[in-house]
């Protein structure tokens, strides 16, 4: 995958598809709700993240042991929804995208990047040619497992496929104008939990340095018109001043694992509320 034996994407004069529902959604300011998915295997958290009003979900493969082929699975039940599925790969693994995308994800979330050329590669790993190296295929969940040519496929799945990019470092802060400039990169997002690990400061949003960092990437996607999500930041005062600096609104309302710990954690205290007020004199 050497960017020096194909054309890089932001010189090739192949004009861009237009994009998505799910881009169009953002860049139109509605907001836009995402479950991340670290724990469950099956197809019934999909169900759940729809039936409360989620608009996608956010496979994690970094931060999990979830296979290849279930990661694909919760995609493709994502998609029968009308929902977007995003898949967050491993660190580097490039070889996995087309696979995950193949099977059913809508895009895919890369953590850690510092440099143009990482960010490039993920984008090209996304595109058929002439735009990428996406590997040719002829049926896709996307679009009902129905056998397609390519001039129909390619065109269709390239438009609505979503590349975020996570800078989680100071490197990656100061190439974003860089990263921000290149086709196929559709989103950045900062991940503040990584970022002021980095720093030394690990979840201490107020630091100055991470509203600098942001102010950096949201001017960088301003210039480029691309997206900015900001993410991993808990304190919800500390979001709401980031936000406005130029985040768009896609929200991760938090991951299923999290969620049924405070699910289980407040029934296990109602319980001990209610025997304790029985047992009372």
């Amino acid at each position: 995958m050497s960017p020096t034996t194909h054309p890089a994407p932001s010189t090739h004069p192949t004009p861009a598809p237009a994009r998505g529902p799910f881009l169009d959604r953002l860049h139109a300011g509605e907001l836009t709700l995402m479950l991340g998915i670290r724990t469950s295997r099956t197809a019934d958290i999909v169900q759940i993240a729809h039936s409360t009003g989620h608009h996608s979900v956010m496979v994690d493969l970094e931060h999990s042991a979830m296979s290849t082929d279930v990661a694909a699975q919760l995609c493709a039940a994502a998609g029968s929804l009308g929902m977007t599925a995003l898949v967050r790969i491993p660190e580097r693994e490039y070889g996995m995208i087309g696979r995950l995308l193949d099977g059913g994800a809508h895009g895919v979330v890369a953590p850690r990047v510092e440099t143009p050329d990482e960010a490039e590669q993920i984008a090209l790993a996304c595109r058929f040619p002439p735009r990428g190296r996406r590997s040719q295929t002829t049926t896709v969940p996307q679009l009902g497992m129905r056998p397609t040519p390519a001039r129909e496929l390619n065109p269709a799945l390239d438009g609505t496929t979503v590349v975020q990019v996570l800078l989680e470092t100071p490197a990656g802060i100061a190439n974003a104008d860089a990263i921000a400039r290149l086709d196929g990169v559709d989103m950045l997002a900062i991940g503040a939990n990584d970022f002021t690990a980095e720093l030394g400061v690990p979840g201490r949003y107020g630091d100055p340095r991470l509203r600098a960092a942001v102010e950096t990437v949201a001017e960088a996607c301003r210039r480029h018109g691309k997206l900015l999500m900001i993410g991993g930041v808990a304190d919800r005062a500390v979001l709401g001043s980031l936000l406005t600096i130029g985040g768009c609104p896609l929200r991760l309302t938090g991951t299923d694992t999290a969620l049924l710990y405070q699910a289980a954690d407040a029934s296990a205290r109602t319980e001990r509320e209610t025997h304790d007020g029985l047992s009372a004199p």
